[in-house]
């Protein structure tokens, strides 16, 4: 398993929660960005700059993303691109990305964008909270305990 990070609009306290679990739990963890970003020093973290192309990071991470990894992302098409693929998807509002809630998740985005173009809606998602932290880091925590198990060798394998 491993972790990837759509980096360019993902908050500095969730990369750090991941960051954490990553270390915890010896996952490999790709930021993919087009802009440099600062990482911990760590083996386990890795950060791909892709061009400034449009869409050049979701591109990165569908062509590199394995059935079972985990893609941290607020972004909708993205995120029904990797669960397509067999992929887990983890928004960063603690929210999961599934076969199930993807396509109305899509319409949803669709919708919404489509009503910022005639101007009838204004301004994008909320900051994230406190609360959003709490919820994507249990979640997060859930998600790993379940999965990373099964996936990760023990140092006793």
């Amino acid at each position: 398993m491993n972790i990837w990070i759509d980096a360019d609009a993902c908050p500095g306290v969730i990369k750090e929660l991941v960051f954490r679990a990553s270390a915890r739990l010896h996952i490999p963890v790709y930021l993919v960005a087009n802009r440099a970003l600062a990482a911990p020093p760590s083996s386990l973290i890795t950060v791909i700059r892709v061009s400034r192309d449009f869409d050049a990071a979701d591109t990165y991470i569908t062509g590199a993303v394995a059935q079972g990894d985990l893609v941290i992302t607020a972004d909708v098409p993205l995120a029904a691109a990797v669960v397509r693929q067999g992929a887990l998807g983890l928004d960063t509002r603690g929210e999961m990305y599934s076969a199930e809630n993807i396509g109305t998740r899509l319409a949803v985005r669709n919708l919404l964008q489509d009503l910022r173009t005639q101007g009838v809606v204004q301004g994008g998602p909320a900051p994230l909270q406190e609360t959003d932290r709490r919820k994507f880091a249990a979640a997060l925590n859930t998600l790993l305990n379940t999965i990373a198990p099964r996936c990760v060798p023990t140092a006793f394998s």
